[in-house]
């Protein structure tokens, strides 16, 4: 049985906050410019529409403001992009390269996460070299193209059980709204995208207001 690779340094943020340069309207550099400013200490790069070259050197722009607000980097997919730009980690889908072929790429220093759809999926997950996995889509989303069924809350509970010490991240349609109930399933972190990057405040304003409602979620 290969064992995960916890990186002890890492610690998941009660919201995880994923760009999107559609959704926001700006480029990456400024989203987590905006996102650190509102206290973001980690953001997952994804961009699933620009080429290779242009989503390589937004990772460096991006990665340049990061570091000076000590914000860690996550890549979406391209493990060969967080190695050329020296991000912290990755994240990764069902169908991206393993996540023990992403370790022995990165090394055991490097973030990895490991996105899971279905209990089967959470089952093996938790038996890999990753530091996290995610699960959902806990309600419909509509940030992301040919999405897996919902899960719904309760199927995510049965997922923290079955986890264990796995950190589990929630992700899918989850908002100000009902990111209280994700919290109370007892999920370490929640990952939102278009309620964070959209919306009558600003993304700074916004990624403050939901911190606190995690916060008093967990108090």
């Amino acid at each position: 049985m290969v064992r995960p690779a916890q990186n002890v340094e890492f610690q998941l943020p009660a919201v995880y906050p994923i760009t999107n340069p559609e959704i926001s309207g700006l480029t990456l550099s400024e989203q987590i410019r905006r996102l650190a400013d509102g206290g973001a200490t980690l953001v997952q790069i994804r961009d699933k529409h620009s080429t290779s070259g242009a989503f390589y050197e937004a990772a460096v722009e991006g990665l340049e403001i990061a570091r000076k607000y000590h914000v860690l980097v996550l890549i979406n997919d391209r493990v060969d992009i967080a190695i050329l730009c020296g991000a912290d980690g990755v994240h990764l889908g069902q169908e991206d390269i393993s996540p023990e072929h992403a370790r022995r790429l990165l090394g055991d220093k490097a973030i990895i996460g490991f996105s899971t759809h279905t209990i089967a999926q959470v089952e093996t997950a938790i038996k890999l070299p990753v530091d996290y996995i995610a699960f959902g889509p806990i309600f419909t989303t509509s940030t992301k193209e040919k999405a897996d069924p919902v899960v719904g809350l309760d199927l995510l509970a049965e997922v923290i059980s079955i986890a264990g010490e796995m950190p589990v991240v929630a992700i899918g349609g989850i908002d100000e709204t009902n990111i209280g109930s994700v919290m109370q399933t007892g999920a370490d972190s929640a990952a939102m995208i278009g309620s964070l990057l959209k919306g009558r405040r600003s993304i700074a304003d916004t990624y403050m207001y939901l911190s606190k409602l995690t916060s008093k979620q967990q108090d």
